[in-house]
């Protein structure tokens, strides 16, 4: 991975690189959610040393996905019902408020980036719907980048890095409980696309709040959480 310095390519610090990749094992599951965080354990799986994950863990902390202990360390941020349904409100209030101004100001690149997201999603789903679960992380990425294809011409870094790092947290408990709504999910990301290329916002923020609220229904009636 790279950063862009100028007009030159700059590498990613081994520090950077084990922070992405503590940060992507917490939202995908890898690390559960109230795990205990010890440095001389994760030292070698990183390959980072003692203060460089206590740095990373401290990082994540106000991110939501880390809890630190005071004398006792860091944990994986636990899960509940409460901070899910929380969760999902401020999910839904930022990225309602993108889609508007994204619709608004997107152009036939961003119809493009939105059509091609789409694509790779339904695919995912469809091989989901045939029964195939062997790509859950894969169907999650593609998830989160038509989401985020969907707001990405609202003109606001500050409300796109909202929207990132709250969607991170509510992917957390999709991946960590495996939430899967099947064809209603899959035919609410059609309507989504649909109304993009129309430019229909009112609708689309009446599918949104269908899409996240149907979530935590189906996760709530099958004693996920």
């Amino acid at each position: 991975m790279t950063d862009m310095v100028g007009d030159e390519l700059a590498p990613i610090s081994t520090g950077e690189q084990a922070y992405e990749r503590i940060r992507s094992d917490i939202v995908f599951g890898r690390l559960r959610p109230g795990q205990r965080l010890t440095l001389e354990k994760l030292r070698p799986v990183y390959g980072v040393g003692i203060s460089t994950l206590r740095e990373i863990l401290s990082r994540l902390t106000p991110e939501g996905l880390v809890t630190a202990e005071g004398q006792r360390g860091f944990q994986v941020a636990p899960c509940s019902a409460e901070d899910l349904k929380e969760i999902a409100a401020l999910r839904l209030l930022i990225e309602k408020d993108a889609l508007v101004k994204s619709f608004q100001a997107g152009d036939m690149e961003w119809e493009g980036r939105v059509v091609a997201a789409h694509h790779k999603l339904a695919r995912m789903e469809a091989s989901l719907l045939a029964g195939d679960d062997s790509k859950t992380q894969q169907w999650k990425r593609y998830d989160w980048e038509f989401h985020q294809a969907l707001v990405s011409a609202c003109g606001s870094k500050a409300l796109l890095e909202l929207h990132s790092g709250i969607y991170d947290r509510y992917l957390r408990y999709q991946m960590v409980f495996v939430i899967f709504r099947g064809p209603v999910a899959a035919d609410e990301h059609r309507a989504l696309l649909e109304c993009a290329l129309s430019r229909d916002a009112a609708q689309a923020d009446a599918i949104l709040e269908r899409h996240i609220h149907g979530c935590l229904d189906f996760a709530f009636q099958h004693r996920l959480i």
